[in-house]
C-alpha cells in the first residue's frame, strides 16, 4: 500500500497536548513511513473560531513546529498551510454546485450548534457563520484535491468522510468519469483513550490538559495537580482504575509498568511517589521534543521555509488535478 495516499488536516486552534500527541500525531507519523503522506495546516478552517490575527499566526507557528519536533520530516511528507493552495478554494466552489443542501442540514458540528441554540431558547441559526455550515464542502476540497485514499478520522468524525464521498460521487456520475478518487476514513485499530488530569477524556473542552510543552518545572506541577483517590499510603491499590497509571502506560516501558504496578498491589507507596515516577517518564520522553519545538519557535524563518518548499510542491499537483477538473466541467 506504499503508494497510497494518506492525508490529514490539521488545525491551528492550540497548543497541542499529550492527547493530541498519542491520538493523532504519532499514529500520522507512524503512518507516513507506510503511505505517501499529506499533511495540511487548516488555517482557513479555524477561522470559524480564531478571528483574532496575531492569535492565528501563532497557533499556526505552534502546530508546524509541534509536528516537525514531534518527527515530521517536512523532505519526506508533503507539509503545507490550506491557505497557500488556491485551488483549494476554487474546488470548493465546484463542489458547492454538487452539495445537496439537506447533506449540510445533517452535517453533525451544524446540527449540534443548532441544539444547543435550542437549549438557551435562542434563534436557531444564532452565532451560526457560513464557514461551519459549509465547513464540510472545504474539507471535501481538502481530500478530494489531493487524490486522498485514506484520511485518518476518529469514530465521531466519520461522517465528514461520508460527505466527501456523496459529493465526489456525485461530480463523476454527472460527467460520466471519474474525475474524483473515493477517499476512505482510516479508523485507528486500538484508538485509545488518553485520560486527562481529572480522570475523564483529555480536552481543551474539560480543561483537563497537559500540554506538550511545558517546562519541566510546569510539567511537574500539572503531574503533581492529577486527580486521585482518598486511599493511604499503607493501602494496596488497583493501578487498573488508576489516572496516574494509565498516563505512565504511555510513557514508560512494560518492564517499568509492571514493577510500578507491583508496587501499587504491595500497598506502602503514596499518590506523590506514583506522581514522581510518572513525572520522570514523562519528561524523559518530552524534553527531546520540548527542546527542538523551543529551538523552532524561537527561529519562525526554519517553519516558514519548510511549509513554503511544502506549498510549492502541493501547488503543482493542485494546478494539474484543477486543469483537469476544469476542461471535464467545460470552464
Amino acid at each position: 500500500m506504499e503508494n497510497k495516499v494518506y492525508l490529514t488536516g490539521i488545525k491551528p486552534t492550540g497548543t497541542p497536548h499529550i492527547g493530541n500527541y498519542f491520538g493523532a500525531i504519532r499514529p500520522a507519523l507512524k503512518a507516513a513511513a507506510s503511505f505517501e503522506a499529506r499533511y495540511f495546516i487548516a488555517d482557513y478552517h479555524a477561522l470559524n473560531t480564531v478571528k483574532d490575527p496575531a492569535e492565528l499566526r501563532r497557533n499556526t507557528y505552534e502546530v508546524a513546529a509541534a509536528w516537525m519536533a514531534c518527527g515530521l520530516d517536512p523532505e519526506k511528507t508533503l507539509f503545507y498551510r490550506q491557505s497557500d493552495i488556491p485551488q483549494v478554494f476554487e474546488l470548493s466552489v465546484l463542489l458547492n454546485a454538487f452539495t445537496a443542501k439537506g447533506l449540510m442540514n445533517r452535517a453533525h458540528a451544524y446540527k449540534a450548534a443548532v441544539a444547543l441554540n435550542l437549549e438557551k431558547g435562542e434563534d436557531p441559526d444564532s452565532g451560526i457563520n457560513m464557514g461551519l455550515y459549509t465547513y464540510p464542502v472545504l474539507m471535501a476540497a481538502d481530500i478530494l484535491l489531493f487524490d486522498a485514499d485514506f484520511v485518518p478520522v476518529g469514530k465521531d468524525q466519520v461522517q465528514h468522510i461520508e460527505i466527501a464521498v456523496d459529493i465526489a460521487e456525485a461530480v463523476n456520475r454527472n460527467y460520466g468519469k471519474e474525475l474524483f478518487r473515493i477517499p476512505q476514513p482510516y479508523l485507528e485499530e486500538s484508538s485509545q483513550v488518553i485520560p486527562g488530569s481529572d480522570g475523564r477524556k483529555m480536552s481543551k473542552s474539560y480543561n483537563n490538559t497537559i500540554s506538550l510543552f511545558l517546562s519541566e518545572a510546569q510539567l511537574r506541577k500539572q503531574v503533581m495537580r492529577i486527580v486521585t483517590n482518598s486511599q493511604g499510603v499503607e493501602e494496596a491499590k488497583d493501578p487498573d482504575s488508576c489516572n496516574v497509571f494509565s498516563l505512565y502506560k504511555l510513557f514508560a516501558t512494560p518492564e517499568e509498568q509492571a514493577a510500578l504496578a507491583a508496587r501499587y498491589r504491595a500497598g506502602g507507596m503514596g499518590w506523590g511517589d506514583a506522581k514522581k515516577e510518572l513525572f520522570d517518564k514523562m519528561n524523559r520522553m518530552l524534553t527531546p521534543i520540548r527542546d527542538r519545538y523551543t529551538a523552532l519557535m524561537a527561529d519562525p524563518s526554519v517553519i516558514d521555509e519548510a511549509l513554503n518548499r511544502g506549498a510549492e510542491r502541493a501547488r503543482q499537483l493542485a494546478r494539474r488535478k484543477m486543469e483537469k477538473l476544469r476542461r471535464a466541467v467545460g470552464l
